[in-house]
């Protein structure tokens, strides 16, 4: 062999040998990863949603919790993405469920429904609590091409707490209000006399619902501790909720651009704040009130 092709070789053994020792861990550590998902570190001795217990004594209603457990852990991005914004949406979502009598683990439901953020599914429901038009509109709020207010954080949180109200009303328990804000009252009820049980942990329902509150009580146990899950996100790190100013406004707006110079704005700033904004103007011939919020700061 030449003896230029042993010092080519020689060299590429040497950088193969390299790497492989930083890639392979000693056999003695372990990994962060591996600490994490030890059950004893993460699963909890008990669980409720809105004080109604969990029956983890049940072995597939403790599989259940323990899978979205894990899936959301590792979750990353968007585990993470939800802390960070609970911080800005959830002072504005509890006050709405204090006042209406909703138990405040349902703010954990908008978390899963859209991570908190203004969505639109593949079917077309939209919002944070993710709202198909027509349901919407029986529970009051506006949608058309002007004006969708199932992007308002506050009248969405206030059409959903009527929603749980309703749900509560009919099944008896919150843990089934919950479940049917997936599966539909109608669905759920219909599981319900088929299967002749009254509790959600003892249906057997579609996959989606079966998943639903177990995706609640995961995010809940999660965001309440994020660091005993490794999430250790500092407080100047999460997203904060801006201090707004209400402008009352009664009749149509015709450039939204101009109105938002006018309030030493400009358009995209406006439309951030005010999502259920859809078109450049505002038609208003009925001169009903609307309430924008303009930004004191962030901008």
């Amino acid at each position: 062999m030449k003896s230029v092709e042993r010092i080519m070789l020689l060299t590429a053994f040497v950088l193969v040998s390299g790497l492989l020792i930083f890639a392979v861990p000693k056999s003695d550590e372990k990994s962060e990863i591996a600490d994490t998902l030890e059950p004893e570190n993460y699963f909890p001795t008990q669980a409720n949603f809105a004080n109604e217990t969990t029956p983890l004594q049940i072995a597939d209603v403790k599989e259940r919790l323990d899978k979205e457990l894990i899936v959301n852990i590792n979750l990353h991005s968007s585990t993470i993405l939800a802390i960070k914004r609970a911080n800005r949406v959830f002072p504005v979502i509890e006050p709405i469920l204090k006042k209406n009598g909703i138990p405040d683990d349902f703010k954990y439901l908008a978390v899963i429904e859209s991570g908190l953020v203004n969505v639109v599914s593949p079917v077309g429901a939209r919002g944070v609590w993710q709202f198909m038009p027509e349901t919407a509109k029986e529970r009051g709020m506006e949608v058309n091409e002007i004006v969708d207010e199932r992007n308002d954080l506050v009248k969405s949180t206030e059409a959903a707490c009527s929603y749980f109200l309703s749900a509560k009303a009919k099944f008896g328990t919150w843990t089934l209000a919950a479940a049917s804000y997936n599966g539909g009252m109608g669905g759920v009820n219909k599981q319900m006399d088929i299967q002749q049980e009254r509790n959600y942990y003892d249906l057997l329902l579609t996959e989606e619902t079966s998943r639903y509150v177990f995706r609640i009580l995961a995010l809940k146990e999660i965001m309440k501790n994020p660091s005993k899950f490794g999430f250790d996100i500092k407080k100047e790190a999460l997203y904060p909720l801006i201090p707004t100013r209400k402008v009352a406004v009664d009749s149509s707006i015709t450039n939204l651009t101009a109105f938002a110079k006018e309030q030493g704005i400009n358009y995209k700033i406006l439309k951030i704040h005010n999502p259920w904004l859809r078109d450049r103007k505002l038609d208003n011939t009925l001169n009903k009130k609307y309430i924008i919020e303009i930004p004191l700061s962030g901008y």
